[in-house]
């Protein structure tokens, strides 16, 4: 191949197969795409747990102390900051990961398995609820 020519890739044809090679490099691609997720999954998991484990212990602490002892808001804020924190990365990490399903699902007409987004979206969910309960200082855990 000469220095500076492009080369072009043909799309396959509506019904037909990929070469080998380009249908394992597609389940590669898919792949790591689900493990990119879990990643993001287990990043925005490990800032809500960290956010709402630092919220509940200084509750804990306000509640078993004076209430003149701790009146910083600073440690709460900080707590609900990485629960929202960890609830916007889900959402980024599922929405990078769809919008890459979609556009491979587009060319090359492959399909993943769901259950990594059922997983993500649960999450999320279980964030969205747990940054509305401690925001309107309902006790739910």
């Amino acid at each position: 191949m000469a220095a500076g020519a492009e080369t072009t890739i043909a799309l396959p044809a509506e019904g037909a197969t990929l070469a080998t090679s380009t249908g394992l490099a597609v389940e590669r691609t898919l792949m790591a795409a689900e493990r990119t997720l879990m990643a993001w999954i287990r990043t925005g998991l490990s800032m809500l747990t960290f956010g709402f484990t630092i919220y509940k212990f200084l509750l804990y602490v306000r509640e078993s102390l004076s209430a003149n002892v701790l009146r910083a808001q600073g440690p709460r804020r900080f707590g609900i900051s990485l629960i929202a924190l960890g609830t916007m990365s889900l959402i980024f990490g599922l929405i990078e990961y769809h919008n890459l399903v979609k556009s491979i699902g587009a060319v090359h007409g492959r399909k993943r398995s769901r259950f990594v987004f059922v997983i993500g979206t649960i999450s999320v969910l279980l964030g969205l609820f747990l940054l509305f309960t401690i925001l309107i200082h309902r006790e739910v855990f």
